[in-house]
């Protein structure tokens, strides 16, 4: 097991009179912040929050020098923590991780015990982060829409922005659980990808609305799982069969949201708002163990666009930036 008790390397954002200067660099233990548990980080994963944080004048990171990585895997080192015994598998993200507080772009990190998820079974170290923040927030979305009645024989289920790391991670987790899905994509070269991860249909992203024009059209969808927002999001509202639900989480198509009440009053759809950052320990343990068994994709490999060490960090968060990204980079912080 690693041990932090000498310099280690971690990849460090500095903002210095609006400018942003990022690389590697070696820090010191006492350079961490306070917390409960001390983890050898094996795992991270590059999220689109990550890339954020490099960019001047960006209202994402709250700390002028900032370790990034908003999620990590990986062993505990150490632990004041009785239900975290050294040498137990874990896995951290959302709450100030990568934002505030140091992240998994480093060979160790230090966290409050209460944001800590033991490894569930059925997933390593490497799985987790393969899953990642996309994959909880897909998560997340299913289990929500789960919970409003949507079941598998229900009709199809849409999915936008499905190229993405939520889009794609939920094409796959309800493939996994038997629905029929339809993913919505702007990129046509990701047809087949999509097909592989498990989609039914794969649709261009101006295909989601037949009803342009109207208040409501036809009634299409069991559900979805929106990771675009904006005017596709309002697409989808008058789409939705009665009683049906889209779980929210994105807004790269825009934060606005211009549609009428006339779906909500209707045909008593639903939307519900999907945060994966303050999500209660509880049901963030719940969520990663139905990642761990009966949620979990059959090809997470396919997942994964590839991986990356500290010193090709640089360029992964540049391509998620501009959107050249697919499913999952994994970084390996201690290689």
């Amino acid at each position: 097991m690693a041990e932090a008790d000498g310099p280690f390397p971690a990849y460090v954002v500095r903002r210095r009179d609006g400018a942003v200067d990022r690389g590697v660099e070696e820090l010191q233990p006492d350079e961490l912040p306070p917390g409960d548990v001390l983890v050898a980080v094996e795992w991270s994963g590059v999220n689109f929050k990550d890339g954020m944080v490099t960019q001047p004048g960006n209202r994402v990171a709250r700390r002028d020098v900032l370790v990034p990585g908003v999620d990590l895997a990986g062993t505990v080192v150490r632990s004041d923590d009785p239900g975290l015994a050294p040498g137990t598998a874990v896995l951290a993200h959302g709450h100030d991780i990568g934002v505030a507080r140091h992240g998994g772009f480093a060979a160790f990190a230090r966290v409050p015990a209460q944001w800590v998820v033991p490894l569930p079974e059925g997933l390593s170290t490497r799985d987790a982060m393969t899953l990642g923040t996309a994959g909880f927030t897909a998560a997340l979305s299913v289990d929500d829409l789960e919970r409003h009645g949507l079941a598998p024989d229900g009709g199809p289920v849409l999915v936008t922005g499905a190229s993405g790391g939520v889009g794609s991670t939920a094409v796959a987790l309800l493939a996994a659980r038997g629905y029929a899905v339809t993913a919505s994509t702007g990129k046509a070269d990701e047809h087949e990808w999509l097909r592989r991860l498990g989609a039914a249909e794969v649709v261009g992203r101006d295909e989601v609305d037949e009803g342009s024009g109207r208040v409501l059209g036809p009634e299409r969808w069991a559900g979805a799982v929106d990771c675009v927002g904006g005017a596709t999001l309002a697409r989808i509202l008058r789409s939705l069969r009665y009683g049906a639900a889209v779980a929210a989480s994105g807004l790269t198509g825009g934060p606005d949201l211009q549609t009428t009440v006339y779906p909500f009053i209707t045909r008593n759809v639903a939307l519900l708002g999907v945060d994966s950052v303050r999500t209660p320990e509880a049901r963030r343990r719940a969520v990663w163990a139905r990642l761990g068994g009966e949620m979990r994709p059959a090809d997470l490999g396919a997942l994964v666009a590839r991986e990356v060490d500290l010193a090709g960090l640089g360029a992964a968060l540049d391509d998620i930036l501009a959107a050249r990204v697919r499913g999952r980079v994994l970084v390996r912080p201690s290689s």
